[in-house]
């Protein structure tokens, strides 16, 4: 059986201090996890693969260009429901948040690991992030 091409690829952003980049996505009808907490990332266009669609979303978004990690392959669902798969990368950024000229969504923030259960987040960033715990990060 092949296998289905992903959906999208996103990035989980760490900084030295272990604190973790996310976006505010608009809070509009129409868009994936409409006013969550999410990382950036996006949809491949057509023949991209997942490397390729994070790098150029990366520079879209927020104009970065970072060497970034595959981290994991996780499910998730479009707008209307229908389920795939998202391949998530990490990447190690030091930079100020406020400093990006965001192209998408509300804001950009640094977050310590501890404050993001509090947060609203879209589905599966709390298991993104928890894998980067478990494979990635030191203490």
């Amino acid at each position: 059986m092949p296998v289905a091409e992903p959906m999208g690829a996103s990035v989980l952003i760490v900084n030295s201090q272990g604190e973790y980049l996310l976006h505010l996505r608009d809070n509009i009808e129409g868009i994936w996890a409409p006013g969550t907490w999410a990382l950036l990332g996006g949809e491949p266009e057509e023949g991209e693969r997942p490397e390729e669609t994070v790098a150029r979303e990366l520079m879209e978004e927020v104009r970065l260009s970072l060497e970034f990690h595959r981290l994991m392959v996780g499910d998730v669902h479009d707008p209307r429901g229908k389920p795939g798969k998202v391949v998530v990368f990490w990447a190690r950024w030091d930079g100020d948040a406020h400093t990006l000229p965001l192209t998408e969504g509300i804001m950009l923030h640094w977050f310590p690991a501890a404050l993001v259960p509090r947060l609203v987040t879209a589905p599966g960033t709390a298991a993104v992030i928890a894998k980067y715990q478990s494979v990635c990060a030191r203490p």
